[in-house]
């Protein structure tokens, strides 16, 4: 390792901490097996962060360096598969050396999004590069949003290289820790999967399920049991890709979930917002619940044969679905969602009901709203470990965040910031709380 370079052997050294972590070790490894996993030699791991580190630092005809790379022998990855629902191995008929000028050249040639370097570790000259694995996008969805499914990523350890000095490490589909900016993070647990969120979704889903209940009753044909939490899964994956799209788009944002009944309030003069753009037709701006309860009809309807099964449709048969139906409802979910999020382009917030109705955009925090000196950072998922900080050094969209969850306390705010971050505020045990929900340097995530 090159002088002046401590950071890949502090991540290297919080790696191993972590590997004696059983729990973690057990979630990761699936149930326990350890030893169907087995870290690098120390010395050889500090060599593979070590040259990831140093090609980050290079340049691509003035781009950063980007790459993905697993560590897992060539023959355990079956030749006869590929994407979308495997992964597609190919082999150099020579491996090459595994030094940061090889990985710069590979790494235009290695998409990001579509393709990992495979290295193995070879007992005499150390990691060495045994050719590309191509895994489709696929793999993107699950933090992005959408129904498509992809092939688990294997129990090995993948290096995501996203700029300069900005790594992170997974086991698999876990991330272990990210190294960004000569910080070491690990990642929080995510926020989308908390009790507390999925109660925030309730009346979206509970209004769906109700409308789907009757549209069922009126079907001379049998219809299969849906599970009662879909509505809310749906609506999860849809302020997923409003994330995601803003933070790809390096401007920022503000989304700001009301209380349903607070729409008709909010539209007009109150304490809280003025909405510089409002949308008036109610129907319209319902657009998100109207698709999710044509998806449970259809889905319901599909799948009618499952009645005899006894079986409950659920996520699994939607994400999995081949009708053209659904493909095109779920494309009409993406449309409004990528629309929501080219609305926060525009200065102020995007408002939105808690049952996905879009109230309007361009939504300026009343400045009269009393200032918020501390505020908590949860630090998991359902905030009950929370530690108390200053408000000051944040920007103008978190404090006004910070001041409209004070005041009102079935608010939820979600603020991403243009280096990519992402916060979800709330009150929450009394006080303002707030969650990171993307503390790692990988893209989307």
């Amino acid at each position: 390792m090159r002088e002046g370079h401590s950071y890949p052997r502090e991540l290297v050294a919080f790696i191993y901490a972590r590997w004696r972590d059983e729990p973690f070790v057990d979630r990761v490894c699936g149930g326990g097996e350890q030893g169907s996993l087995q870290l690098p030699e120390r010395a050889v791991l500090e060599q593979v962060i070590s040259t990831c580190y140093q090609a980050s630092l290079l340049r691509e005809e003035e781009r950063p360096v980007m790459f993905r790379l697993i560590i897992r022998d060539s023959y355990l990855f079956p030749a006869q598969e590929g994407p979308p629902t495997g992964m597609h191995r190919l082999i150099f008929s020579r491996t090459r050396p595994f030094n940061e000028y090889e990985l710069h050249r590979l790494a235009p040639a290695a998409d990001f999004y579509r393709t990992l370097i495979g290295i193995f570790i070879d007992p005499a000259l150390g990691a060495q590069i045994w050719g590309l694995l191509h895994s489709g996008t696929r793999w993107m969805h699950a933090v992005y949003g959408g129904r498509k499914t992809s092939p688990p990523m294997p129990p090995s350890l993948v290096v995501y290289v996203t700029g300069p000095g900005q790594i992170s490490v997974c086991i698999g589909d876990e991330i272990i820790a990210s190294l960004n900016g000569g910080q070491i993070n690990c990642p929080t647990l995510d926020v989308f999967n908390s009790g507390w969120m999925r109660k925030s979704l309730a009346p979206l889903n509970d209004e769906t399920f109700a409308l789907h209940r009757t549209a069922r009753q009126r079907s001379e044909r049998p219809w299969a049991d849906l599970d009662p939490e879909l509505g809310s899964k749906i609506g999860q994956q849809a302020i997923r890709r409003i994330i995601s799209v803003i933070r790809n788009s390096n401007h920022g944002g503000l989304l700001v979930y009301l209380p349903a009944e607070m729409a008709e309030e909010i539209m007009e003069q109150n304490p809280y917002l003025t909405l510089k753009y409002q949308f008036l037709e109610f129907d319209s701006r319902q657009r998100f619940l109207s698709l999710t309860l044509r998806i449970m009809n259809t889905l319901a309807e599909i799948n009618g044969a499952a009645v005899a099964e006894g079986r409950t449709v659920g996520w699994s048969e939607y994400v999995n679905s081949k009708n053209e139906n659904i493909a095109l409802l779920d494309e009409a979910i993406f449309d409004v969602a990528h629309f929501i999020a080219a609305l926060s382009a525009v200065d102020g917030a995007v408002v939105i009901t808690k049952r996905q109705e879009l109230l309007g955009f361009g939504g300026v925090i009343s400045g009269d709203l009393d200032s918020v000196g501390m505020v908590a950072h949860a630090l998991d998922t359902e905030g009950e470990q929370c530690e108390s900080v200053l408000s000051e050094g944040v920007g103008t969209r978190h404090r006004a965040a910070y001041r409209l969850c004070q005041r009102l306390h079935q608010a939820i705010a979600i603020v991403i910031s243009q280096d990519e971050s992402v916060q979800i505020v709330r009150w929450h045990n009394g006080s303002v709380t707030y969650w990171d929900q993307v503390p790692t340097g990988v893209p989307g995530f």
